[in-house]
């Protein structure tokens, strides 16, 4: 298997110079999944697009032997949460973490993740208050969407489909 900060640091610059930010690297068996972000989220064509401009840059490079899926998202409203970076990121949100065992068993919060700094989050829970916890005390954790209140049955209302604009996924083998 590869190391996937390496195939970050290759794609990076391209990801960069298409006007979106590299938000992971993942691989899960045969699976190479490359998250991107973007100022105003990503759509199916610009998910392509990049696909193409990477799918050709591994070809090029070939960092991992064998065959492989490509696929490239962005990381949806709910996105795991797995660097410092994506913590700091975070910052204002609700988020949910699981942390390791430890003496007094798992620990499952859910709260607004009100500060992250020097691998040390703060996390209003809603049913213990402020909690501090430390990044190599977390085994999961994720950003969590809560939607809104469901429209009453017979009223009108605009757009209720949901829309998660740049959850579009585009994937291509090889």
């Amino acid at each position: 298997m590869s190391d996937t900060s390496t195939i970050g640091d290759l794609i990076e610059p391209l990801v960069t110079a298409a006007g979106y930010e590299l938000y992971d690297v993942q691989q899960n068996g045969g699976t190479l999944a490359v998250l991107v972000q973007g100022p105003d989220g990503v759509d199916i064509d610009q998910l392509s697009s990049l696909s193409r401009q990477v799918s050709s840059l591994l070809d090029e490079h070939d960092p991992i032997p064998g065959r492989y899926t490509l696929q490239i998202s962005s990381p949806g409203v709910e996105r795991k949460l797995r660097r410092a970076d994506h913590y700091a990121g975070a910052v204002g949100e609700l988020v949910t973490v699981r942390t390791l065992p430890g003496p007094e068993g798992r620990r499952r919060l859910l709260g607004e993740l009100v500060s992250f700094d020097d691998g040390v989050l703060v996390i209003a829970d809603r049913e213990t208050g402020e909690t501090s916890i430390t990044l190599d005390e977390i085994e999961k954790a994720k950003t969590v969407f809560e939607w809104g209140p469901a429209p009453k049955p017979g009223a009108k209302s605009g757009n209720t489909t949901g829309s998660k604009t740049g959850e579009s996924t585009g994937a291509r083998s090889r």
